[in-house]
């Protein structure tokens, strides 16, 4: 953990949308402020509903608040969108491959963005895949892959990029929890060896606590009700304690 400023800075942000019966506004983010600093793997968790979600969208610069303040490397990630090609690398809860491109042209498709020279992309897209153990699946298409092996596709485009920033909206979710298990400690593993810094949006306390070095519990409208710093040799008892708050907090909120 270095010393620098905030790479993620939200300030008093709140975002509301309109209900589609024209009867007043949904509150999604209630003055909403944190700060997440470079090399930090910040782990956001919550009930469905509270948020999270919309908190994600905010960073990605996908939609704008309503009000506050949301920036990501000095910059306003939704009036400044082109800035922050190739510097925020997105992992969904589903893999968004395209089915008619292969292993290699998925994990391609952000840096022909890029226009990465074609010889050198195709050179970083397949040691990523080499590197998440997918090598010889190269021109396989999504359909011949595995759930689990999809998700390495879909995490070796994000960090195919190099990006500054990764974005993770429950990403392992969908899959049985030991392929989860293993990616998310593989996940760990890229993100620490890279020097990147990681959102990860979870449902899953457990889930939170081993991927987090931070964790924020939100409660709706999105807003921190807990906070938590959990170092990688923390003890049973530190663990414990921690999510036993978490579980309190959870059990208070709306």
């Amino acid at each position: 953990m270095t010393s620098v400023g905030p790479i993620i800075h939200l300030e008093d942000v709140t975002k509301a949308f309109r209900r589609p019966d024209r009867r007043g506004d949904l509150l999604a983010v209630d003055r909403l402020s944190f700060e997440i600093h470079p090399g930090e793997i910040a782990a956001v968790v919550g009930k469905t509903g509270c948020g999270k979600s919309t908190m994600f969208n905010l960073v990605a610069g996908l939609i704008e608040p309503t009000s506050g303040r949301v920036t990501v490397v000095g910059h306003d990630p939704f009036r400044e969108f082109d800035f922050f090609r190739g510097k925020i690398g997105i992992v969904f809860q589903g893999d968004r491959l395209m089915p008619w491109r292969t292993a290699l042209d998925n994990v391609l498709l952000g840096l022909e963005i890029l226009h990465t020279d074609r010889q050198q992309a195709e050179k970083i897209a397949g040691d990523w895949l080499t590197r998440l153990g997918l090598a010889g699946h190269e021109n396989d298409y999504p359909h011949a892959l595995s759930g689990g092996m999809r998700q390495r596709v879909s995490i070796s485009r994000a960090f195919a990029v190099d990006p500054q920033i990764l974005l993770c909206d429950e990403p392992f979710s969908a899959l049985d929890e030991m392929t989860a298990r293993d990616l998310r400690e593989e996940f760990i593993r890229l993100v620490r060896q890279n020097g990147k810094t990681a959102v990860f949006i979870t449902h899953s306390i457990k889930e939170a606590m081993q991927v987090g070095d931070r964790i924020l519990v939100f409660h709706r409208p999105a807003r921190i009700a807990f906070e938590a710093r959990l170092k990688p040799d923390a003890g049973e008892e530190r663990r414990s304690e921690i999510e036993q708050k978490i579980l309190a907090v959870l059990g208070e909120s709306q």
